[in-house]
């Protein structure tokens, strides 16, 4: 949705990406916030959740050890103590957002997959679900960037709407509630959902693979230029900044409309990730 070409890239082309401060901090919060839940209700304090930070960061450099190639050139440690210093204000916000002593999750950090009748396959992570006495669910999502601007809010939201579209095709209950806490700016975002738009969002899907397939079959992924080309590790090989793509590493044939390949759809998973961009395999 967000680049057509930049998806070739990562999904086909299987092209690296540096690792990046902003994005790093976000998987460490992450952590931090889903770890503070394994301590009893009374416990789940500012101070035991800032404490946290060192040993989650010990443990991502464990499990991706590229993540030290941030702070290489910074001997003194200074970068990565204001870093750290920066997470730590995060996670500190969180608490003016949500009491965590009051939130029992039913599920963090949970892993979803659903297939349409279509055949197309749908996965993703949701962050955190709560399930209230009554049965109703609430899906929460955490960015630790600033809210967007109303005009943007749709945008924001769609990666919420996809996981209520997965959760209500598994258990067949739509959330009463979806809620995106901006961490970065400490605003709360939420939107009650109806069966209508998880409709939309299941048709917007299913165009959106037609249009992925069809370029995947003729090798025409064209770049898409907005404001976020500026963080684009791939700008040497986007024809927008006069690049050239590598070859193509798949054979090709010639276009054809989605309706021409109408039966001819294979089951495919498809996943939303922490930026809200949809990524198929």
């Amino acid at each position: 949705m967000q680049c057509p070409l930049l998806y070739r890239f990562r999904v086909i082309d299987k092209l690296p990406q540096k690792p990046s401060e902003a994005a790093t901090r976000g998987t460490l919060v992450h952590a931090v916030l889903e770890r503070l839940f394994d301590n009893p209700a009374p416990e789940r304090t500012p101070v035991r959740a800032t404490s946290l930070i060192p040993a989650q960061w010990d443990r991502l450099l464990e499990s991706k050890p590229e993540l030290a190639e941030l702070f290489a050139e910074d001997p003194e440690g200074e970068r990565l103590t204001r870093w750290l210093a920066e997470a730590e204000r995060l996670v500190e916000r969180w608490f003016s957002l949500e009491d965590p002593t009051r939130l029992e999750p039913a599920e963090r950090e949970m892993f979803v997959e659903t297939e349409l009748e279509s055949g197309l396959r749908l996965r993703g992570v949701i962050d955190r679900i709560d399930v209230a006495p009554t049965g109703e669910v609430r899906i929460v999502d955490y960015k630790t960037g600033k809210a967007p601007r109303p005009e943007y809010a749709e945008g924001a939201l769609f990666q919420m709407k996809f996981y209520a579209l997965v959760i209500w095709r598994l258990r067949g209950v739509v959330p009463r509630r979806l809620q995106l806490v901006y961490l970065g700016s400490g605003d709360v975002m939420t939107y009650d959902p109806v069966v209508a738009d998880l409709e939309r969002v299941e048709r917007k899907l299913l165009a959106l693979w037609d249009a992925i397939s069809l370029a995947t079959a003729t090798g025409e992924w064209r770049p898409r230029p907005t404001k976020l080309c500026g963080w684009c590790d791939h700008q040497a090989l986007c024809p927008e900044f006069g690049g050239t793509p590598p070859v193509y590493p798949l054979s090709v044939r010639p276009a054809e409309s989605p309706q021409d390949a109408e039966g001819r759809m294979e089951p495919v998973r498809a996943e939303a990730g922490r930026s809200g961009a949809l990524e198929g395999h």
